[in-house]
């Protein structure tokens, strides 16, 4: 079980990175990102921070760019939060969302067989 720190961290690095995603980051209109969760190692030095993005196939290019801007992400959050160290943030892919997707519309074709 995650301890209540690390809890509070993975909740403000998801804060804080949505808001500099939303606010400073110039990516089209059409391309919706969202962070879904952040998990911060329990020595506070890796934090992997899942995205997904809608249309899905953007999510690649997505990644290449936040990952490519991950020092100024690691800056911010120690600027705005004051903490040591400031976890080494990597960008990954939401899988349980993609995963969840796939598994509803096989119910809804299960259903639409069964009606």
């Amino acid at each position: 079980m995650m301890n209540r720190r690390i809890q509070r961290i993975n909740e403000l690095i998801k804060r804080e990175l949505s808001q500099f995603v939303l606010r400073e980051l110039d990516f089209p209109k059409n391309i919706l990102i969202t962070i879904t969760r952040v998990e911060t190692s329990v020595d506070l030095s890796r934090a992997k921070v899942y995205i997904s993005t809608i249309p899905e196939d953007t999510v690649k290019k997505v990644l290449k760019t936040l990952n490519n801007q991950v020092y100024d992400f690691q800056q911010k959050i120690n600027k705005r939060l004051n903490m040591r160290p400031v976890p080494q943030i990597k960008f990954l892919e939401e899988k349980k969302t993609k995963e969840a997707g796939i598994i509803e519309e096989l119910l809804e074709k299960v259903h639409k067989k069964d009606a």
